[in-house]
C-alpha cells in the first residue's frame, strides 16, 4: 500500500464516521431532490483521471444531501435495519480483501466463514442441521434459489429432468399461496420459469394469515407437482401462518413447503417469540434477509433447503477451467445462482460473533418492545386506530379517514423527524411502522409519536 492509499482510506473512514455522528440530529428524509442530485453528480464523462482523494471528497459532498437516514433509529420504513458496528467494519474489510466468493480456491477464508456462519444460522433459527444453505443478494434471490430446488424436486418425482429439458413441456407445477403473499414470491416464480399465473390464491384472515381450511380445500383440487408458500411475518401486520397446521396438510398432499421468512424467521432466535415459528422446521425451504433483522449491510439474503441434493442439482455446474478440490471446503457457486460474487459471509459472521445467541435475541426482542411502545402511544392520539395485533415488530395504524391518514403521514415524512411508509389495508389507507434497527431507542419512539401528534395539529 502506498502512503496515498492509506491517506485515502483514513479520509474515507473520517467521512463515514462524520455521517454516523449526525444520525440523532439529521433529518431522516434527504435534503436534496433528484434534479439537484443530477446536477451535482452528473455532467459529461470526465476526459482525464482525477486524484482518488479528490474523487471521494467530491462524491461525499455531492451525494450526502441525497442520502436517506436509514441507519438512524427513527427510520421505520420497509423493515430495514441499520448495520451493526462489527458488521459494518467487516464489510469494509470484505471490500479491501476483495475475495471472489465463488470458489474455495479464489478465497478459502470466504468459503470457510460461510460454512461456519451457515451452521450457526441454522441452529439459531431452528432450521434442521441437515439443511443446505446459500448466501445470496437478498430475499428475492433466496426465493428464486429455493424455488429452483423445489422445481427440481417436484418434477423429478414425476420423471422430468428440468435442468436438462427446461420447463417448456414439463408437467405443470401448481403454486399455492395466501392472498397476502409478498410480491417477491410472484417475481421469483417468474424468474425460475414457473410463472406467477401458476398460483392458486388462498383466503386469509383479518391479520393476513392463510386459512388452513381453505388451503386444505385447495390442495384437494391440485393434481401433480405442487409448491405451497407460507409466511413468517406478513409485511403489514407481522402475522405468522399456522405452520403446525399447514405443514402436515401439505405433507399429506405431497406438496413442497416454502417459507417466506424475510424478517419473521428471526423470531425463531428469540426464546420469547419462538412460539410464532412452531412447526416451521418441517418445511422444505426457507428464505430470509440478514440485512433486515441481523442488521448487516445490504446484499445479504439467505436460502435454506431441507433437501441438499435438490438444492445442489438445481444450482451446480462446472467447466474445464474450474479447479475444484472435493476434499476442501464447499465451492459456494454450487449452491447459489452466481459464479463470481461478493464475500457476503464475513459481515454475517461478524454480526453473529459480535452479538452471540443472546444478543440476537435481545435485538429481536428489543425491536418488538419498541413496536409495542409505539402502538400503545399512537393509539392515544385523536382518531387513531391500530389495525393489527402487534405480535412482532410491525404496527399498522390509521386515522379517522384516508384523507387524514395520508396528510398526517406526508407531514411526518416531510418533517424529517421520522420516516415510515404508507400502505393500503382492506381497501383503506394505512401507515405501517417497522422496527428492526439496533439503534432504535425509547426516545426515538417518543420522538416519532410526537411527530404524529404535531402533524395532527398541522393538518387539522
Amino acid at each position: 500500500m502506498t502512503s496515498d492509499e492509506r491517506v485515502l482510506l483514513q479520509r474515507t473512514a473520517e467521512l463515514a464516521a462524520d455521517f454516523l455522528d449526525t444520525l440523532d440530529t439529521r433529518p431522516i428524509r434527504p435534503s436534496a431532490g433528484v434534479e439537484e442530485l443530477r446536477e451535482n453528480l452528473g455532467g459529461p464523462l470526465p476526459e482525464r483521471p482525477s486524484e482518488p482523494l479528490e474523487v471521494i471528497d467530491a462524491l461525499a459532498a455531492a451525494a450526502e444531501p441525497g442520502v436517506v437516514g436509514i441507519p438512524s433509529g427513527r427510520y421505520f420504513g420497509f423493515v430495514i435495519g441499520g448495520a451493526l458496528p462489527a458488521a459494518l467494519a467487516a464489510d469494509w474489510l470484505t471490500s479491501a480483501w476483495d475475495q471472489n466468493a465463488g470458489l474455495v480456491i479464489a478465497g478459502p477464508s470466504a468459503a470457510v466463514v460461510e460454512e461456519v456462519a451457515g451452521e450457526w444460522l441454522k441452529e439459531l433459527l431452528g432450521i434442521p442441521a441437515s439443511a443446505s444453505f446459500s448466501f445470496v443478494t437478498g430475499c428475492q434471490m433466496a426465493h428464486a434459489t429455493c424455488f429452483a430446488a423445489a422445481r427440481h424436486a417436484v418434477l423429478e418425482r414425476v420423471g422430468w429432468d428440468v435442468e436438462h429439458d427446461g420447463v417448456a413441456g414439463s408437467p405443470p407445477i401448481t403454486v399455492v399461496a395466501g392472498d397476502r403473499r409478498h410480491v417477491t414470491i410472484d417475481r421469483a416464480l417468474r424468474l425460475v420459469g414457473i410463472g406467477s399465473g401458476s398460483t392458486r390464491r388462498v383466503a386469509v384472515d383479518d391479520q393476513g394469515r392463510m386459512r388452513c381450511d381453505q388451503l386444505q380445500a385447495t390442495l384437494r383440487d391440485v393434481e401433480g407437482p405442487a409448491i405451497v408458500c407460507v409466511q413468517a411475518g406478513e409485511v403489514n401486520t407481522g402475522a405468522f401462518d399456522s405452520f403446525e397446521e399447514i405443514v402436515p396438510a401439505c405433507r399429506e398432499a405431497g406438496a413442497w413447503v416454502h417459507v417466506d421468512g424475510a424478517f419473521g424467521l428471526w423470531a425463531g432466535a428469540s426464546p420469547t417469540l419462538r412460539r410464532l415459528t412452531a412447526g416451521i422446521e418441517g418445511a422444505d425451504s426457507w428464505a430470509t434477509d440478514a440485512h433486515k433483522w441481523l442488521n448487516v449491510p445490504y446484499d445479504s439474503g439467505l436460502a435454506f433447503v431441507a433437501h441438499p441434493e435438490a438444492h445442489r442439482a438445481a444450482m451446480s455446474l462446472t467447466a474445464e477451467y474450474i479447479v475444484a478440490d472435493p476434499d476442501a471446503a464447499r465451492d459456494q457457486m454450487d449452491w447459489t445462482p452466481e459464479f463470481s460474487r461478493r464475500a457476503r459471509g464475513f459481515a454475517v459472521y461478524a454480526a453473529l460473533r459480535s452479538l452471540g445467541r443472546s444478543g440476537v435475541a435481545d435485538l429481536v426482542d428489543g425491536s418488538c418492545a419498541r413496536a409495542r411502545q409505539f402502538a400503545e402511544a399512537i393509539v392515544r392520539l385523536p382518531g387513531c386506530t391500530v389495525v393489527n395485533d402487534v405480535v412482532l415488530n410491525q404496527v399498522l395504524f390509521r386515522f379517522a379517514d384516508d384523507e387524514t391518514t395520508n396528510a398526517v403521514l406526508t407531514d411526518v415524512q416531510r418533517s424529517g423527524e421520522a420516516w415510515m411508509s404508507g400502505t393500503v389495508w382492506d381497501g383503506r389507507a394505512a401507515i405501517r411502522l417497522s422496527v428492526s434497527n439496533w439503534r432504535t431507542s425509547e426516545t426515538d419512539i417518543d420522538r416519532a409519536v410526537a411527530a404524529f401528534e404535531s402533524a395532527l395539529v398541522t393538518t387539522a
